[in-house]
């Protein structure tokens, strides 16, 4: 797959106006701009294959619901679709009946899943999810839209309906409270 070009926002509007009217190669590019950032988003939270489920379901909400999107001044779209997403996320962890934990024995035949590297990154994820998951709720938000879906402040504000200075704040308290929760060898590891 080449690499995208990223649109602007008013690249972006276009699209939206054009899906609002049905235009399935309008909302192709846009699925093809957000789905990276919606992907990794997810992926944070879940296994893969739930992952891509997921952010199938969101992109399927958003082609639903997107004739009620309000092009207004200061309210981007990507702020508007990282709602949905958001909350399509929270129903997920709801709806999850029980989770299946997987034994560290088991033998993975595929030799690229065997790299050092590869371990060493997923030991680290597990540290870090394992301490995002100690945080209140308010943090791990700001946290997982920042730094996996990839969002300003601005649309992080929007997404959360919260002011622009209380998501700096809540970063910033949030990257504090991780930190002290990480173990000492991994807090500069970040």
């Amino acid at each position: 797959m080449p690499d995208l070009i990223p649109l602007t926002e008013p690249q972006i509007l276009a699209y939206v106006r054009l899906s609002q009217e049905g235009d399935g190669d309008a909302f192709h590019q846009l699925y093809d701009h957000y789905f990276p950032q919606v992907y990794r988003y997810t992926a944070f939270r879940f296994d893969r294959e739930m992952a891509e489920d997921i952010t199938a379901d969101i992109f399927l909400k958003i082609w639903e619901k997107i004739t009620s999107y309000q092009e207004r001044a200061g309210i981007p779209f990507g702020a508007w679709l990282f709602r949905i997403a958001r909350y399509t996320v929270i129903d997920a962890f709801r709806s999850r009946k029980e989770t299946m934990e997987v034994s560290e024995e088991l033998s993975d035949t595929d030799p690229m899943n065997r790299a050092e590297d590869r371990l060493q990154r997923n030991d680290l994820l597990k540290i870090v999810r394992g301490a995002l998951d100690q945080l209140p709720k308010k943090y791990r938000d700001v946290l997982t839209l920042s730094y996996f879906a990839d969002l300003s402040i601005t649309e992080i504000a929007l997404a959360l309906k919260r002011s622009e200075g209380s998501v700096r704040v809540l970063k910033f308290r949030a990257l504090e409270k991780l930190s002290a929760l990480l173990p000492p060898e991994h807090r500069g590891t970040l």
